[in-house]
């Protein structure tokens, strides 16, 4: 097993009582893949991934970590949120309680997703949650567009071509995301942040044909 592949398998682990959030997943990302007439080997290859782990996440056998998401966001040049958010119709408001939030949960953690339903939005905001010990991985977080995470909770680290920046409660960050960079909750407990993430333009470039099967 190469070091890629068993950093995939450190970051991919089952969720228990996600399966259903596993499976809407993976049932999206074949569906994008095959309308984009690419095979699992092209998409390994354009994201970075190993085709097992493409194929434990189309049959909803594993969480993808949000590093896997970004990978798999930037290889189908679309936005991250499609992989969750079923339902695109063109939304002039999206309102919602609490409790009524998709939960994407991934393997440290979970996201809320603040805009699902609104297309065209320009950027997609979350509220997540990081368990202790949670971090991007070994590889540094790249893609292309903007990032905003505003710390609510806990104490959230990024560092960014080797400068640390620690983010306690209302400390905030905004950088451009094509410069390499990582995360990890550095408190004992678990860390809340407003995130949001603010692809370039060549994501809005998602018609609706592209979810026909």
């Amino acid at each position: 097993m190469s070091s890629r592949q068993r950093n995939e398998k450190l970051q991919e682990v089952k969720c228990s009582g996600a399966s259903h959030t596993n499976g809407q997943v993976g049932r999206r990302l074949r569906a994008i893949r095959k309308a984009r007439n690419l095979s699992i080997r092209a998409l390994a290859v354009r994201s970075d991934l190993s085709v097992n782990t493409l194929s434990l996440i189309e049959n909803g056998k594993t969480s993808p970590s949000v590093s896997t998401l970004y990978q798999l966001a930037e290889g189908l040049r679309v936005p991250i949120t499609v992989f969750f958010d079923g339902d695109a119709h063109n939304k002039k408001v999206v309102y919602q309680k609490a409790l009524e939030r998709k939960q994407i949960i991934f393997s440290q953690g979970q996201m809320e997703s603040l805009g699902a339903g609104l297309s065209g939005l320009g950027s997609e905001p979350f509220i997540t949650r990081l368990e202790p010990g949670a971090n991007s991985g070994n590889t540094p977080i790249i893609y292309a567009g903007r990032e905003f995470i505003y710390c609510l909770e806990g104490q959230i680290t990024y560092t960014i071509e080797n400068e640390v920046y620690p983010l306690a409660p209302g400390d905030s960050l905004i950088l451009a995301a094509y410069t390499p960079h990582s995360w990890r909750n550095s408190a004992p407990f678990n860390s809340r942040a407003l995130l949001v993430l603010c692809p370039d333009d060549s994501f809005d470039d998602f018609p609706e044909r592209y979810f026909m099967p």
